[in-house]
């Protein structure tokens, strides 16, 4: 996929919003602005409807014409997260998936609190080596990338060295059918649910699971997220790896991850459904 994600799309909408209201509230019409610039009539409509996202120059242009040069600051580095926010699955892959796994050591170890929500597989740091095995076996195979596999599961298996080491805290949070989607085969997802049974029990490890049919008036489904601290989001797409930094976007998430916890069942309930997942394997 070459398309923006949903994700950074809504985004781009958000920045324009914000630059159509700056404009109507300084009483200028979209054509009066782009004579003033010397832009055509249509670039306005562009950035503001998040279908062009606009440069440090465009943005400094709204503010100037309309006196609101105090946020000019702010825009800009909104605009800039969206613009690099965005990094396409293929091109952090290129060189293996043991690079991945490796880049994001610095990120985890300074971390200490971590909130991480999965609707569509079990979280790295809980997996089982052949759960691993066959998850990036699959990410090998749909996106072509080179095949190193071995190599990034002893990374990411040595990483989950720190649920046992640090001041760190896990705040975990799976959908019951992450639990029934079989990964590998059956043999590979008996085992990787027993091991989630075991680390869930580690002091520094807080397991919640959603189960299924559990009414949604809160914690809607949404795309899998992990929250370091309140510093930075990361969101899976099926296309990218979106990096979230702007306080006010952190904060949805977090949002979102407090209701999508009041929903869930934790301890001896969330050990029995991952049970009933491991005897529906038969």
């Amino acid at each position: 996929m070459s398309s923006p994600s949903s994700s950074v799309a809504e985004a781009r909408k958000a920045l324009g919003q914000r630059l159509r209201e700056i404009r109507k509230e300084a009483g200028l019409t979209a054509r009066a602005l782009a004579e003033r610039e010397g832009w055509h009539e249509s670039k306005c409509s562009r950035i503001e409807h998040g279908r062009t996202l606009p440069s440090d120059g465009d943005i400094r242009a709204y503010t100037l014409h309309c006196g609101a040069q105090d946020q000019t600051a702010d825009l800009i580095a909104t605009a800039r997260g969206i613009e690099g926010a965005y990094v396409q699955w293929r091109r952090m892959e290129r060189a293996g998936l043991k690079r991945v796994q490796q880049s994001v050591a610095p990120l985890f170890e300074r971390t200490r609190r971590f909130r991480v929500y999965q609707s569509w597989v079990i979280p790295g740091l809980l997996q089982s080596a052949a759960y691993t095995r066959a998850v990036l076996s699959t990410v090998a195979h749909l996106r072509d990338v080179p095949d190193d596999i071995e190599d990034a599961v002893a990374v990411r298996m040595d990483r989950q060295r720190i649920l046992h080491s640090g001041d760190h805290r896990f705040a975990m949070l799976v959908e019951e059918w992450v639990l029934r989607t079989v990964i590998g085969d059956s043999d590979t997802m008996a085992g990787a649910l027993g091991h989630l049974i075991s680390v869930a029990s580690l002091p520094s490890v807080s397991l919640g699971v959603i189960p299924l049919g559990t009414p949604r008036g809160a914690g809607w489904p949404v795309e899998s997220f992990t929250i370091y601290d309140d510093a930075q989001v990361n969101v899976e797409l099926v296309s990218a790896h979106l990096t979230v930094t702007q306080p006010g976007e952190i904060a949805e998430y977090v949002r979102a991850f407090a209701e999508l916890s009041t929903i869930a069942v934790y301890g001896a309930q969330a050990r029995t459904l991952i049970t009933a997942a491991i005897d529906s394997l038969g």
